[in-house]
């Protein structure tokens, strides 16, 4: 009885339905086009006055652009090839160093630099992966201490960074930068046989090395990856933002949004290093594009998403005082990764550019003794050639 008494009271409003059903539906439709339209064009109120508008410019051609491009790209190319590889006392005959090109996924060219100790005695690589608008020419200092403990090390700038082709501070897709970082590390150990690699990541480059190690390819290749101050649980400067990147990127990709860049945040508490940073022509200081500041968000959505299926030996270091990334969520990653092998260190009061602050010797040491821990767990794969 009771189910015949709700089969009463359910009759009345499915009899009939089919003949109000399409026109329901095209209603429905019509109202959904019309809030997206409004939210649509609200969003292009919002951020076309943000966007420097001159009057007088005439358009310039694509075939324009992509010459401007070119011209940008040979010249960042020229100035990344210009650098001292060697720095202030370091003995240049201590260790042998090249630059050299590599193409991508897509077939992009990018620089990249590479240092060993010339005695030959190497018992491991680093393949350290720069951050957001940086280059790898910043790390000599770094891949100086790395060669004191016999160490290899070797550097790629991504697309869009550097002397890699591309537009300044223009990421399409950090997927390929993905893709580039596992190729790469292929040609690596394919030139260094038996030698034992560990990738290093900063910033949003630890994001890119944390979800090319995520794929078990890329783990069977690596004793351990390193990440210094991770793009973890970012969120957009402004809520607008986070609104506007999926839409704008399809859109207007190469975008200059003011409202997300956060230039002028410190990165180190050393005033030199920081000057140096922003004067450096090979650093990109503009304002963000929407499709990077798109993907930075997508990736590190992704891996928030996705700590439990991080299985790869790592190491994270993060400043508590950092403003740039947060150092809570590094705590995540290793409280959440199942990792067998798995450390964090939290330096109290330090910033976003761990290996710029005054005690980057100290970190650069933790690092070192972290690998070669690591390398002690299974002698087998300590291989000096």
């Amino acid at each position: 009885m009771a189910s015949r008494a709700a089969a009463v009271e359910i009759e009345p409003l499915t009899s009939g339905a089919s003949n109000r059903i399409i026109p329901l539906l095209r209603a429905a439709l019509r109202a959904l086009q019309r809030s997206l339209l409004f939210v649509y064009t609200l969003l292009l109120s919002l951020i076309l006055p943000l966007h420097p508008r001159h009057r007088q410019t005439r358009r310039v051609s694509p075939w324009t652009l992509r010459k401007l491009e070119e011209e940008d790209t040979l010249r960042r190319r020229a100035l990344a090839d210009s650098l001292d590889m060697v720095f202030g006392d370091w003995d240049a005959n201590l260790c042998r160093w090249d630059t050299y090109m590599f193409f991508g996924v897509k077939r992009n060219a990018l620089f990249c630099r590479s240092w060993f100790p010339v005695s030959g005695q190497t018992k491991g690589i680093l393949l350290i992966m720069h951050g957001l608008n940086e280059h790898g020419g910043r790390y000599a200092n770094f891949a100086k201490q790395l060669l004191s403990c016999d160490f290899g090390v070797y550097t790629m700038d991504w697309i869009g960074h550097g002397g890699s082709d591309g537009l300044h501070g223009y990421v399409p897709s950090l997927d390929h930068v993905v893709a580039d970082t596992t190729a790469f590390l292929e040609k690596i150990k394919s030139e260094n046989p038996g030698v034992p690699c560990f990738l290093f990541g900063h910033s949003t480059g630890g994001a890119v090395v944390l979800k090319a190690a995520s794929h078990p390819h890329v783990k069977d290749m690596l004793e351990g990856i390193i990440l210094t101050s991770p793009a973890l649980r970012v969120k957009p400067a402004h809520p607008v933002v986070g609104m506007v990147a999926p839409l704008f990127s399809l859109i207007a990709p190469r975008f200059q949004f003011k409202g997300a860049n956060k230039r002028g945040i410190p990165v180190t508490r050393d005033p030199v290093a920081l000057r140096a940073k922003y004067a450096d022509p090979l650093v990109y200081t503009g304002p963000i594009r929407v499709r990077t500041g798109h993907e930075i968000l997508r990736i590190s959505s992704y891996l928030m998403r996705n700590l439990k299926s991080i299985r790869v030996p790592f190491f994270v270091l993060h400043g508590t005082a950092d403003r740039v990334t947060d150092p809570m969520a590094s705590q995540d990653l290793y409280k959440e990764a199942p990792s067998e092998f798995k450390d964090i260190k939290l330096y109290d009061g330090f910033l976003h550019d761990l290996l710029f602050e005054p005690e980057r010797e100290d970190i650069g040491r933790d690092i070192i003794d972290w690998m070669e821990k690591k390398l002690r767990m299974d002698p087998r794969k300590v291989s000096f050639q």
